[in-house]
């Protein structure tokens, strides 16, 4: 484990890593080296929960679960730890990740898990909202995250000219 990695990402299964990998350089982007762990909520039971619990202790301020299917992942890890838990409900089929995202965003009052959209910017999502939660303490992350807001509007607004030109033309 990382000493100085403050975001988790946790996956049930190692396939799919690829979907999170996005989710892994935003944060790389931002200066936060995440620790990615494959756990599953019903396969190592004990092993998700000792995670969650010890999380805080590990320096963990942020913690982003992946998962499809039934994707109890985000809500075990909740149920263990008062960090903020990110769920990224993953687009499996046969449900297109509607069966994941409904796991993932009904949770019990007093559980709570932040739920990002299925499908590509979910990972990315999640990624950018444990940053902003962090930034929250640290004015380094915070700062970092209002550039990236600044360079997200100066590219739409460039997308914008380039067009407004080109339907002049």
């Amino acid at each position: 484990m990382t000493n100085n990695s403050r975001v988790a990402i946790l996956m049930g299964s190692d396939s799919d890593w690829d979907r999170l990998k996005p989710c892994a350089a935003t944060l790389r982007e931002h200066g936060e080296e995440p620790i990615v762990r494959v756990l599953s909520a019903h396969r190592t039971p004990e092993e998700t929960a000792d995670f969650a619990t010890n999380a805080r202790a590990n320096g963990i301020c942020a913690i982003i679960c992946a998962a499809g299917g039934a994707a109890h992942l985000a809500g075990v890890v909740a149920a263990h730890t008062t960090l903020p838990v990110i769920g990224v409900p993953l687009d499996n089929p046969p449900m297109d990740g509607m069966d994941s995202l409904l796991a993932t965003v009904q949770m019990p009052g007093g559980v709570p898990v932040a739920t990002v959209g299925a499908g590509r910017g979910g990972p990315v999502n999640a990624a950018l909202l444990a940053l902003r939660i962090i930034g929250v303490a640290d004015a380094d992350t915070a700062a970092r995250m209002d550039d990236f807001k600044s360079a997200q509007r100066d590219r739409v607004l460039a997308k914008d000219a380039g067009l407004q030109e080109n339907l002049e033309n």
